[in-house]
């Protein structure tokens, strides 16, 4: 019989990730609404809403537009795909690895220059970050939560409710509410503090990021490789804590 393979999560107990996730979701609603109204309604983290505008300003030929959101949707997913690579490098220092950068990267963006309207290079740097934040909380299988988007996540809650009325739900659904709430309340003070702030307001998402990473980085100095940081055998990504592990 095959040995069973072990997959690590990141963090593997569910009382460091239900609280990460939730603050992360917020961190990107935040950023998001934020970027929405300062950058002309450019998404800085929903990339569906992106496409959706890419594809009508192909229609229009608005080039310039095109080049703008195409840029953008190029540049989340070069995030997201960079940010898997340094996961995958740092091992299980990787929350507070990317928080960190998460945070900086929000930072950066407020000292680069506005750029033409097809290249918002101010935007760049937030996008990047965002699209990084996807990888935070990765197993190794590169499944993950739906961290800056809700899409997934309002589906998942969905089919989990009526997966619940005919007898077998998925124990990874509970979670998916409380992300949507999350994500909500974010871009409702994202909104709130750019109506105040501007542009200025990207540095309360940032000091959020880097508030979690001093606390990832805390836990990982005191709890190594343990499960409140990493661990083998977990839960899926989404999971409850009695969920069955992945082999």
């Amino acid at each position: 019989m095959a040995a069973e393979k072990e997959t690590k999560a990141f963090p593997a107990a569910a009382s460091t990730r239900v609280p990460f996730a939730l603050a992360l979701s917020a961190l990107a609603g935040c950023a998001d609404s934020i970027g929405f109204l300062e950058f002309a309604q450019l998404f800085m983290s929903f990339m569906s809403g992106n496409t959706t505008r890419l594809g009508v300003a192909v229609s229009l030929s608005d080039w310039g537009n095109v080049t703008r959101v195409g840029s953008t949707i190029a540049l989340f997913c070069f995030g997201a795909f960079l940010g898997t690579l340094l996961a995958a490098a740092v091992g299980y220092w990787r929350l507070a690895v990317l928080l960190g950068l998460q945070a900086f990267l929000l930072c950066v963006g407020l000292a680069l220059p506005r750029g033409p309207e097809e290249f918002p290079f101010h935007a760049y740097p937030i996008v990047l970050a965002l699209g990084m934040q996807n990888a935070v909380l990765q197993d190794e299988e590169g499944r993950s939560l739906a961290l800056t988007y809700v899409t997934g996540a309002v589906v998942r809650f969905g089919t989990g409710l009526a997966n619940l009325l005919l007898g077998h739900p998925a124990p990874s659904f509970w979670i998916q509410a409380p992300l949507w709430a999350a994500l909500t309340l974010g871009a409702i003070v994202g909104g709130l503090l750019h109506s105040r702030f501007g542009e200025s307001a990207f540095l309360v998402p940032a000091v959020l990021a880097a508030l979690l990473a001093v606390i990832a980085l805390a836990m990982t100095l005191v709890h190594g490789d343990g499960p409140l940081v990493s661990g083998t055998k977990s839960p899926t990504p989404d999971a409850a804590a009695t969920a069955p592990p992945v082999v």
